[in-house]
């Protein structure tokens, strides 16, 4: 296993987009990076008050009803709930972290006026009890070397979000040369952000226009309950909404991790308009894409929770296939290709 140092459009502008954190409620990192991209491709993004950044793109037919196709940029990070007299933080989750696909690992903690390194810390293996137990996050901390006042020079407190270490993140090559596998913490949602890039880099460059209105938009904290795609609904009301996000690999959901992306046809927050997933699957075909079809039952969306408080009335979500979800998750590269054909295809033609 290596870091990948093939020249892969989409992969490379993942890899930008790893350098840069993004936890739940602190995007703006990650915000003002997209709108940087987005004017340099000659768009006008708008920036909501909630963090949401989107571009608006005139259909060839104006009375069509209005698209939203969606990606969240935010990621699963941590969130300093106390600091400790010799500079330990203790800490809990800020969306799906869990302790045990984190371990113990170099963090970033991403203090107002600067960051600093820490590691996790989940005690000492020497310890009968300790080693026989897999700890929540009350048995976890931070050790940061640093004194409270030095912490506090750098903008740490409590409510202080913090994110795996750059040099941790990936993304790192595995398997066959010829048919290479990519891992990472995480593709979530980093895949489906660059996919949509590359996307709105070729109708700039091309000048292809949509079939319908659409939202092109990058919804924040979605994470910890889809509140940037809700507020972004409510206010545009697109009769369809299509999240772009990852579909996990679980055991009692039969997809395959063979690079074709899934749609859900139904997850613990709605049944998806099956009209639409018709709709998306011809589409998706016709762009030389088969997609799987898969249901879900520990699992939402941005489309699923936009649904669910009546800001939308017709809405997929489109995913990619990795293993491992919510740590260091793993695809084919081909997944990368796949994905952006059926992105393109959807925007040109829902």
């Amino acid at each position: 296993m290596g870091r990948i140092a093939r020249d892969h459009a989409g992969l490379r502008l993942f890899t930008e987009l790893l350098d840069i954190p993004a936890p739940s409620g602190h995007e703006e990192r990650m915000a003002g990076h997209l709108v940087d991209r987005l004017r340099d491709l000659g768009y006008a993004p708008d920036v909501d008050s909630a963090g949401n950044v989107s571009v608006r793109l005139e259909g060839r037919s104006a009375d069509r009803p209005l698209v939203c196709l969606a990606a969240h940029i935010d990621e699963i990070g941590l969130v300093v709930t106390a600091i400790e007299p010799n500079g330990a933080l203790r800490v809990e989750r800020l969306g799906g972290m869990l302790p045990w696909k984190l371990g113990e690992t170099a963090v970033e903690i991403l203090g107002d006026r600067r960051s600093i390194h820490g590691v996790t810390s989940a005690g000492s293996g020497h310890s009968r009890s300790e080693a026989s137990e897999c700890p929540g996050w009350d048995g976890v901390c931070v050790v940061t070397g640093c004194s409270p006042e030095r912490l506090g020079e750098s903008g740490i407190r409590v409510g202080t979000p913090l994110v795996p270490a750059r040099d941790v993140r990936g993304p790192f090559e595995l398997g066959d040369p010829d048919d290479p596998w990519v891992s990472a913490w995480t593709f979530d949602n980093r895949l489906s952000v660059a996919c949509l890039l590359r996307v709105l880099e070729r109708f700039a460059e091309e000048d292809i226009v949509p079939r319908s209105p659409t939202i092109v938009a990058f919804t924040v904290e979605e994470e910890i309950g889809c509140l940037g795609a809700k507020i972004l609904a409510q206010r545009e009301r697109p009769d369809v909404f299509v999240a772009i996000d990852g579909s996990p690999l679980v055991p009692e959901c039969p997809v395959e991790l063979d690079g074709r992306p899934a749609i859900r046809s139904r997850d613990r927050v709605a049944v998806y308009d099956q009209a639409l997933l018709r709709e998306i699957c011809r589409i998706s075909a016709e762009a030389g894409v088969e997609l799987q079809s898969v249901v879900y039952s520990g699992a939402a969306s941005d489309a699923s929770l936009v649904y669910s408080i009546g800001a939308s009335p017709r809405v997929a979500c489109l995913g990619y296939v990795r293993a491992s979800s919510h740590g260091f998750e793993a695809t084919p590269l081909r997944t990368f290709d796949s994905v952006q054909t059926v992105v393109e295809a959807l925007l040109a033609n829902l």
